[in-house]
């Protein structure tokens, strides 16, 4: 993988509090309909503390949002330049096709690519397309014996594949457990809460594509 992009966490503090501010919600609203607690909030949004992915999972579901949405997000704001508020900043923004944060046709780079690591599993997310694609794509390195948990409603409003690149991912899809291998891949139907889970002890490498639905 590449660097760990120690500034993307606190781009995620921005988006957190970007969503909550743009419906109108107090910080305990938000605790109320994530189940994170008030004192974690005000330490994420103020980037004191980097959320894991479970807690990212419930903020998301609040927000009616997938992780891999939120993520996202935030990535593509420390990409190109653009700040949580949308405002572009300056001198980070190629022209053209060629900028690694640029239109669709542009390349982006191993290297530019931002990554999130879950402080809590190790868990490490790298986002392979850019917000302005219309699908979303990123790939997932799960270390051996990790399990992340997430809600239903972090599955709202998207259709979303599971695809494993590498190793074997235990997938917990409500009530149905799937034993996934190499080239295995599951399309996810209704939310549900689900556990992506290794109980392998070599490192589970798998990639999410999802497509983008309705958002609040």
């Amino acid at each position: 993988m590449a660097n760990i992009v120690d500034p993307l966490v606190g781009q995620i503090a921005a988006r957190v509090r970007t969503e909550r501010e743009r419906r109108r919600w107090t910080l305990a609203q938000l605790a109320d309909a994530s189940g994170v607690s008030q004192a974690m909030i005000s330490r994420i949004e103020r980037g004191e503390s980097s959320p894991t992915a479970v807690v990212l999972g419930k903020l998301s579901a609040a927000f009616q949002l997938s992780v891999a949405s939120l993520l996202a997000l935030a990535e593509g704001s420390l990409a190109d330049g653009t700040r949580a508020d949308g405002v572009q900043t300056e001198g980070t923004r190629e022209e053209g096709a060629g900028g690694h944060g640029g239109a669709a046709g542009g390349v982006r780079r191993r290297d530019d690519a931002a990554e999130w690591r879950d402080p809590a599993t190790g868990y490490e997310r790298r986002q392979i397309t850019s917000p302005r694609f219309p699908a979303e794509i990123a790939e997932i390195r799960l270390p051996a014996g990790a399990r992340v948990p997430y809600p239903a409603a972090a599955f709202a409003f998207v259709r979303q594949v599971v695809w494993v690149l590498d190793g074997r991912l235990t997938f917990h899809d409500g009530d149905t457990v799937h034993e996934l291998g190499a080239g295995d891949t599951i399309e996810l139907g209704a939310p549900v809460e689900r556990v992506f889970a290794n109980t392998t002890d070599a490192v589970c490498r798998y990639a999410v594509v999802l497509t983008r639905g309705a958002r609040p």
